[in-house]
């Protein structure tokens, strides 16, 4: 008869412990979503008799058919789409741009710029919205998307910056020196050379911006006063009434809200990943 060591029965009893942890917070993160999608397909009556966590006595599309009923859902998604898309590519454009002076060029006070880069990043909205808003007046973008394009390539390209500079300064000067004997002028140096050792790095980048444009909401609210230009989040916010608030009604908007999201997501997950783990240059 054999017997297990003790140093791998420990181990075994570590690695189910960590196991049942992760399914435990796992649960705990899928919980919500659940919850969401639980009382998406009740009807109102069902939700205020049985409450929010009781099974849907039958289930029904009615408060989908209610959201869509109420908001133009068609014209936020294509403005949610096409302005975190923009924004997305534009910021990290910017700062592959502004990180190459910063990171290889290097200018006069490279470090009190990107400091400064890094502390404006850290300026709450609120304290940002009176000037944000006299600017999109002034250049009469107020009440269209591209007043959010604008400001916001310019909050994450501030961001994207910082973080690209400081990858970029781990690139060894000897390959950047190299390309030059071999004749490549500094465009060619960006495209050929740090653009395929930054991909990785770019492309989080890239996901992250546009999720975050996707979900934000006091920006938007203040500049994008008329429906036409409303994003997601700004038309499922029109549902709350001054004295009631229709509970399912907002699931459901909030569930249509999130697929798209998510779609992003699994779709560029593999993105994700490769960026995180990516390794150092070789």
């Amino acid at each position: 008869m054999t017997t297990v060591p003790p140093v791998a029965l420990r181990r075994g009893l570590t690695r189910y412990a960590v196991l049942a942890a992760a399914v435990l917070v796992a649960l705990l993160m899928v919980a919500p979503f659940a919850l969401l999608v639980l009382n998406a397909f009740k009807t109102s009556a069902d939700y205020s008799t049985n409450g929010p966590l009781a099974w849907p006595e039958q289930l029904t599309l009615d408060s989908f058919t209610a959201y869509l009923s109420r908001v133009d859902f068609l014209t936020a998604l294509t403005n949610s789409v096409v302005s975190s898309t923009v924004v997305a590519f534009a910021a990290v454009a910017l700062a592959l741009i502004s990180s190459y002076a910063i990171g290889v060029g290097r200018i006069r006070g490279s470090g009190a710029v990107v400091a400064v880069l890094l502390i404006a990043t850290m300026l709450p909205h609120e304290a940002l919205i009176y000037p944000l808003f006299y600017l999109a007046q002034a250049t009469g973008t107020i009440n269209t998307i591209w007043s959010v394009v604008i400001i916001f390539t310019v909050f994450h390209a501030a961001f994207g910056t910082y973080i690209v500079s400081s990858v970029m300064g781990t690139v060894p000067k000897e390959l950047l020196e190299a390309a030059a004997v071999d004749g490549a002028n500094r465009w060619q140096i960006l495209w050929r050379v740090l653009f395929p050792v930054l991909r990785p790095t770019l492309s989080v980048l890239l996901v992250f911006f546009f999720i975050w444009t996707w979900n934000e909401f006091y920006i938007p609210l203040v500049l994008l006063g008329s429906p036409d230009s409303h994003t997601v989040p700004i038309a499922l916010s029109t549902l709350r009434g001054q004295h009631s608030i229709d509970i399912n009604v907002i699931n459901a908007g909030s569930l249509l809200s999130l697929l798209p999201t998510l779609v992003f997501f699994f779709i560029f997950q593999r993105t994700l990943s490769r960026g995180v783990t990516a390794g150092s240059v070789k």
